[in-house]
């Protein structure tokens, strides 16, 4: 799958020209290749998608706080650095796992990936992320799938934006949205559940052979929908992009601030509020890690307010933690959405397989 929440809009940074690390390798804010492993052990390993992203001072403030140093493994997208840590279960590549979010979750708890470890200040964390009550799984941030939408194509036409999922139906918008396969992409699967979570069970297969025939465009992944069909986007008006709607973040809009030279007041893109899915991201200590101390230091870490704080500006997600204060570019560029419609764990454990086969024979063929 390509990475979500959260994910795309690290990458949306990397596209507007900020580095972003892939493949499997350590952060600048890792140990040495002499590092010692084991229980006895002064660095503890993390396992995550690639678009994992935390400030040096904050590395620097968990290596002073607790003696471990954080090494990174940065291992794809989400669904193939979950994929690698379960063909390894039992000898995990590292001690921490982080950015399994509630699309995937039931594949990593079913396969017993974790080890159970209440983080201490979990009391802070705000209760509706909490889905585990074995507290195999730590959440550490949320993220809202969401339509964006170009400003100035909507200005121009001097026709209002869509902001409900059924608006996105309406001959006004024939074939100016572009999404992303349900099967191989987060943001795309968290759409899809979107529908099933505002349509329902009954009603999402309608729904999308009416989006189908209203010219719903479906690309492989987030990068191509975003950086090269969407016109919003600084990668999209390179490459003279023609759709003026695509699923992304609710998060995006500050990205698109944040990297632009010089940048603007107003942000180019907005979000159809009525049209979101919220995903919540997770980091469990893996079974078998060879650290297990040092794992458990960083899960207490990564829900300290000094972690929270940092993420929405590196990760462009939301903490988890009641008390974390945003960032005023966050707060002014992107959408506080407070009650987006999502899907238990336990349905998307049962029905994602099926569901995903629906939508394929509905709108690819």
């Amino acid at each position: 799958m390509n990475t979500t929440t959260k994910y795309a809009a690290t990458a949306l940074a990397a596209a507007l020209g900020v580095t972003v690390l892939a493949g499997c390798g350590s952060d600048d804010g890792s140990a040495g290749s002499g590092a010692s492993e084991g229980s006895g052990s002064k660095t503890v390993t993390l396992v995550s998608h690639d678009s994992f992203n935390v400030s040096k001072d904050v590395l620097k403030a968990f290596t002073q706080e607790t003696g471990y140093t954080v090494k990174t493994l940065k291992s794809g997208d989400a669904g193939a650095a979950l994929n690698q840590e379960i063909l390894t279960k039992g000898s995990p590549r590292g001690d921490v796992f982080f950015g399994v979010d509630n699309t995937l979750l039931s594949r990593a708890l079913d396969n017993g990936l974790f080890t159970a470890y209440e983080a201490k200040g979990l009391d802070r964390v705000a209760a509706d992320t909490q889905t585990d009550g074995k507290h195999r799984v730590t959440p550490v941030d949320t993220g809202d799938i969401c339509v964006n939408y170009d400003k100035k194509y909507f200005a121009d036409k001097k026709l209002a934006p869509p902001q409900t999922f059924a608006d996105l139906l309406k001959p006004a918008y024939k074939n100016l949205l572009v999404t992303e396969n349900a099967a191989s992409s987060s943001p795309g699967l968290g759409f899809l559940l979107g529908t099933i979570a505002a349509e329902g069970e009954d009603g999402y297969e309608a729904y999308w052979k009416k989006l189908k025939a209203n010219g719903v465009k479906v690309v492989d992944g987030w990068e191509q929908a975003y950086n090269e069909e969407f016109s919003g986007s600084a990668g999209g008006k390179k490459a003279k992009a023609d759709r003026p709607l695509v699923v992304s973040y609710a998060s995006s809009p500050p990205v698109e601030v944040l990297y632009a030279d010089p940048q603007p007041k107003e942000a180019p893109t907005g979000v159809a509020t009525g049209t979101c899915f919220r995903q919540t991201e997770y980091a469990g200590l893996l079974s078998g890690a060879k650290n297990e101390a040092g794992g458990k230091a960083l899960l207490d870490f990564m829900i300290s307010k000094t972690f929270q704080e940092d993420m929405p500006l590196n990760m462009f997600v939301n903490p988890v933690v009641t008390d974390a204060e945003l960032p005023e570019l966050f707060t002014q560029h992107g959408e506080k959405v407070d009650t987006p419609p999502t899907v238990a764990p336990e349905k998307i454990a049962a029905n994602r397989e099926q569901w995903i086969q629906s939508w394929q024979s509905l709108v690819l063929k």
